[in-house]
């Protein structure tokens, strides 16, 4: 088969996803036994995916690396991160896949609504400090270090307890984020991030960022991206400015700037081979890029990181 038909058989395939994918919200079903909802899910998923929902979420990534996005905001991850994600607030976490892999129960995720902690905490003062990490909430909160531990601890002991066990390790891990020092927690989501979902949003969204997220390090372009969805350039442009808040080749700058600060950490690798590793093209243009971005070059950036 020729590559321009490979492409578009790719591109048929994208397209049947896009018309059978529900574009709703997700909908998180009650837990009539528990105040809140503990559940673990393999990767790839259904419900793997590009979406949002009006409860709040505590997502512990148990196993493998990749990408993910909250927000405005892509990063990279690695088993044993910990974010909170606010009421609203679109995100996806992509693993890095060999071809057929599954990695089974990769997630470990609490959702609760927000009228539960008001409620509560109108009976019982001392969860007035939950409310508080809940305002913060809404711009996405990623957390390090002995939090980050202290809390993938509690996540999974309530995925093994039940009752007022259960309860205990819940309030445990509620106080663990909202008293993370400073230095243990990050803000992903900018203050004015405020994301359209309509429609087919969340499926067109969904088939991009599979498209970016693995391609990110070759060739992307607006072109192809807007061809899998069936829209014009100029339309794909503003739908998908419209839905996550973010132009599309910012989205595709942030993704590969992200992968190179994993690089310049973990690694060894020559700042020159690690920019065009992850896709640019010219090492100057890399490195005002990632200046700008981080507020410091590239080198700068490894010997703090490095210790």
């Amino acid at each position: 088969m020729s590559s321009a038909n490979i492409e578009q058989d790719a591109a048929a395939r994208l397209a049947e996803r896009l018309l059978g994918m529900r574009a709703n919200r997700e909908v998180i079903p009650e837990d009539p036994h528990h105040s809140v909802r503990w559940h673990e899910h393999d990767y790839p998923s259904p419900i793997a995916r590009w979406n949002y929902h009006p409860e709040y979420e505590i997502h512990l990534m148990r196993k493998g690396s990749g990408k993910f996005i909250v927000g405005d905001h892509i990063g990279t991850f690695e088993a044993g991160q910990v974010v909170l994600v606010g009421s609203g607030l679109p995100h996806d976490w992509v693993s890095d896949l060999e071809p057929g892999e599954v990695l089974h129960n990769r997630d470990a995720v609490i959702q609760f609504d927000r009228r539960w902690v008001d409620q509560t905490a109108a009976l019982v003062p001392e969860m007035s400090e939950v409310r508080d990490l809940l305002d913060q909430a809404s711009r996405g909160i990623e957390f390090f270090g002995a939090s980050a531990h202290a809390a993938a601890f509690s996540i999974e002991a309530m995925g093994g307890s039940t009752g007022v066990v259960r309860l205990n390790h819940l309030m445990g891990l509620f106080a663990t984020l909202s008293r993370a020092p400073g230095n243990e927690r990050k803000y992903l989501t900018e203050d004015w991030f405020r994301p359209q979902l309509d429609g087919q949003a969340e499926a067109v969204v969904d088939i991009v960022l599979e498209y970016v997220f693995s391609n990110h390090a070759g060739s992307v372009s607006m072109a192809e991206a807007a061809s899998m969805v069936g829209m014009t350039e100029p339309t794909f442009s503003k739908y998908f400015k419209r839905a996550t808040g973010q132009n599309f080749s910012d989205l595709v700058r942030k993704l590969r700037l992200a992968h190179a600060r994993r690089l310049l950490e973990r690694t060894d690798k020559a700042v020159s081979d690690i920019c065009y590793e992850v896709g640019f093209t010219n090492l100057s243009n890399f490195n005002r890029r990632f200046l700008a971005d981080n507020g410091e070059s590239p080198r700068q950036f490894r010997r703090r990181v490095q210790g």
